[in-house]
């Protein structure tokens, strides 16, 4: 492990110094594990792969049971691979065996969040703030770095969403892939469509008073007036329920998913949203 000062074999002789007093400033996750121990071979790699993409939030310290076999007694370890997590010099946590990558991830980012957790939280904040233009920026740029994060491309949907920018936001959404955030981006994907067909026809139908009323409602949405928007699809929906193949409802639903479902504007408008549709 030499180069890497987050990542170190540890011995009986150092361990008190590299992971007790060291958890001091950062946690250290301790990997005890051996060479022939099939499961080791599974997840250290993946454990080291985090400890580098962690960029120093955590130091990764790795016990050869083999040749540290007090170590092993001191710490209970009965099976391996065993990781505990120290910080403030005690074990704070722990697992056996091998975890999915996800699991193990929840379990880092309890201990230290890393770089792009804090990253996340930045852009999810600035979401909730309406801050679309700055929401976007922290998105991309977590995207230019972890490509596959689908947290980050629907944050970066729904901020594009909001300043209009539809097309983009429909490349993002289309083929969206499986992943916790696939319900939430389906969700998205009328309005972004909705928003694409407003470029192509910014004054719709003239002598259609509920294409006006759609096509403002829009328009709205594109300019961030959420609350207002909601109100012309609400009247819409009073005026034909079935409007454009249901399409006024779907609208709200992908703006109760922009807002969050705690937002009080979703609390509101999905009672208003009931009452009309039934």
């Amino acid at each position: 492990m030499m180069g890497v000062p987050d990542i170190i074999d540890v011995n009986e002789m150092n361990f008190d110094q590299e992971v007790i007093q060291y958890s001091h400033q950062v946690p250290v996750v301790v990997d005890f594990w051996a060479p022939w121990c099939g499961p080791c071979r599974i997840l250290g790699p993946v454990l080291e792969h985090l400890a580098r993409e962690a960029q120093g939030a955590f130091r990764l310290a790795k016990v050869n049971v083999d040749e540290n076999p007090n170590l092993a007694m001191r710490y209970g370890v009965r099976g391996i691979p065993t990781v505990k997590a120290f910080y403030q010099g005690r074990v704070v946590d722990e697992f056996v065996g091998v975890v999915p990558e996800q699991r193990l991830r929840d379990f880092l980012r309890k201990l230290a969040p890393s770089p792009t957790d804090l990253a996340m939280e930045k852009g999810l904040s600035l979401l909730e703030a309406f801050n679309w233009q700055g929401a976007e920026a922290v998105f991309r740029e977590i995207l230019l770095q972890r490509p596959e994060l689908t947290p980050a491309r629907l944050g970066l949907a729904k901020a594009l969403l909001m300043q209009g920018k539809a097309r983009e936001a429909l490349e993002l959404l289309q083929g969206f892939p499986a992943s916790r955030e696939f319900t939430a981006a389906q969700n998205l994907l009328p309005l972004a469509e909705a928003l694409v067909w407003l470029e192509e026809h910014p004054q719709g139908e003239r002598d259609d008073p509920l294409e006006a009323m759609y096509v403002r409602a829009l328009d709205l949405i594109r300019r961030g007036n959420i609350e207002a928007a909601m109100d012309g699809l609400l009247e819409i929906m009073r005026r034909d329920k079935r409007y454009r193949d249901d399409m006024p409802r779907k609208l709200m639903v992908a703006l109760f998913e922009i807002l969050g479902q705690n937002h009080p504007l979703t609390k509101q408008y999905r009672r208003e949203l009931s009452m009309v549709l039934f």
